[in-house]
């Protein structure tokens, strides 16, 4: 009974022992990815800020720059998310966007008709192609 006890006194002692792991000096891998903005990504953030500022100034009835801006000509060449979106429908409801885009920088009558004319090449390009942006879109209509 003694040797039991004994034992048990000795198994209890080195079970109480801390246990030290070596220190790995490799971090551990991260599944965590940044993502990066393709060129269009980027693009469509600078177009929606413009257009932001254009609907701000239309509500009150301040004035517009009275060309359109170089960079949204970039739209032709800028890299897409998916390469595999720049096709004919693309390539068409870009040029409907400049076109739409330019009336509401060029002419000075019909301005919120315009504009909201734009947005909707915008909501219709996005409905075939690309739906996340939609609900984010449709905020800069002018009721």
């Amino acid at each position: 009974m003694k040797i039991v006890g004994v034992f048990i006194c000795v198994l209890l002692c080195f079970s109480c022992k801390e246990q030290h792991k070596p220190v790995n000096s490799m971090p551990e891998k991260s599944s965590f990815q940044l993502y990066s903005m393709s060129e269009m990504a980027l693009l469509m953030e600078q177009l929606y800020v413009d257009n932001m500022r254009i609907k701000d100034a239309i509500l009150s009835d301040a004035n517009i720059a009275d060309s359109l801006p170089s960079h949204y000509l970039n739209l032709s060449t800028a890299v897409l998310t998916d390469p595999t979106d720049r096709d004919l429908f693309f390539d068409k409801q870009m040029t409907e966007f400049i076109k739409a885009q330019r009336l509401v920088y060029e002419v000075e009558t019909n301005r919120k008709e315009n504009f909201n004319a734009m947005v909707q090449s915008c909501i219709s390009c996005h409905q075939v192609k690309c739906g996340g942006p939609i609900e984010r879109i449709k905020k800069l209509l002018i009721p």
